[in-house]
């Protein structure tokens, strides 16, 4: 899903003896996922490693992974925690590439950031390529419009959108910040650039902001002039970069009402990567964490249909079984490039560092990290 272009950019050799690991592979290394060793070979490794090594999982990663998690949770309160633990010498990163890359980015220069498989890209940050937003740019600025337009980046991207944002005055935000960045956005400008998930910040806008929909374009970065007008892009008050979740934006109207009709008083609740009438006709909306937290909160009989990545939900349903938790889609639907960290390859990845290897290592650029760095500082300090 993009990953070995990320790959080729990202992944450097720190020193002579670790040059030789640059584009790794453990083709004939990675351990068998029917070996009955292996769950023993992961607690034998970390506790080898000690407190020189932390696992951080995502949500939506497999249980067979979560369960050596020093500490969950969604991208950006891992890479906050991350850049907290200022003794961990490494950081194994159970995500995906933009998050290890934003792990990188917050962590001083004697941490190393490790993502476990290299293939574990993100299809929505590879929506958007440092190219493309420079193009966009480049119209804007033609427009005369550059200058009054604010920039903002969900976590969700590449480091390079990150820092595309930083050096143009804009802010990254979260699922759970995004009304706050862009508030602050309209109060530096006169419209924003929202990179790369459309959906995401069409609900955002809209549903709490009270724009209407046709203040939202969508720029197409295929199409010349984003496939928009001169007069389009003027009249915008929000560009939408055309991105989206290949999970959260399979979710329906159809699913709704199918599960509506199937679980008399379920709630729908659901990520606000979703469509936008999906969101809008869902009872509750919000980031994973908040999702996490209403499961948590509700009461013991309550139904709910939930649309978001299926660990998640399974996880859930699996620990508040005096619940009745549904997954909202009719159809399997895991995250695939988030699926490729298994425990293969975090024993892989932990044993070659007891072994004196360091392999996948992800190491963001200096100018890359520093503008980015900017634009993430930007969002820590939102009202």
């Amino acid at each position: 899903m993009g990953s070995s272009r990320l790959s080729d950019l990202l992944i450097l050799g720190q020193g002579s003896d670790l040059a030789s690991e640059r584009g790794v592979s453990c083709d004939g290394q990675l351990p068998p996922a029917s070996d009955p060793d292996l769950v023993a070979r992961a607690i034998a490794a970390k506790k080898s490693l000690g407190s020189r090594a932390m696992i951080l999982g995502h949500h939506y990663q497999r249980d067979e992974v979560i369960q050596f998690a020093d500490i969950t949770g969604d991208s950006f309160k891992l890479a906050q925690a991350a850049e907290a633990n200022t003794s961990a010498e490494f950081i194994f990163f159970c995500g995906v590439h933009f998050m290890a890359e934003s792990a990188d980015i917050l962590t001083s220069a004697n941490q190393k950031v490790i993502l476990p498989d290299l293939a574990a890209g993100c299809s929505m940050a590879d929506m958007a390529s440092a190219k493309q937003v420079n193009d966009c740019w480049a119209v804007l600025e033609n427009l005369g419009l550059s200058n009054k337009t604010i920039p903002i980046t969900y976590m969700n991207s590449s480091a390079a959108i990150k820092a595309f944002t930083g050096k143009n005055g804009g802010a990254v935000c979260t699922s759970s910040n995004a009304t706050r960045a862009m508030n602050w956005a309209f109060e530096k400008g006169e419209r924003i650039l929202f990179l790369p998930d459309q959906h995401l910040g069409r609900n955002t806008a809209v549903l709490n902001l009270g724009l209407k929909l046709e203040d939202c374009a969508v720029w197409n970065p295929w199409k010349p002039n984003g496939g928009l007008t001169d007069q389009e892009i003027k009249s915008a008050k929000v560009i939408l970069w055309r991105g989206h979740c290949s999970v959260h934006g399979r979710f329906s109207l159809e699913n709704i009402s199918q599960m509506r009709a199937k679980v008399p008083g379920v709630q729908i609740l659901v990520h606000p990567e979703c469509q936008h009438e999906v969101v809008s006709n869902s009872d509750v909306v919000g980031s994973t964490e908040m999702i996490i937290k209403t499961i948590e909160n509700s009461p013991v009989g309550s139904k709910w249909a939930i649309g978001t990545e299926l660990n998640l939900v399974q996880r859930l349903a699996n620990k508040y079984v005096d619940r009745e938790i549904h997954f909202l889609d009719k159809t399997v639907c895991y995250c695939s490039t988030m699926n490729r960290i298994d425990l293969p390859h975090l024993v892989w990845a932990m044993e070659s560092l007891v072994s004196g290897r360091l392999v996948n290592q992800i190491s963001v650029e200096a100018q890359t990290a520093k503008y980015a760095k900017v634009a993430l500082e930007r969002m820590l300090a939102l009202p």
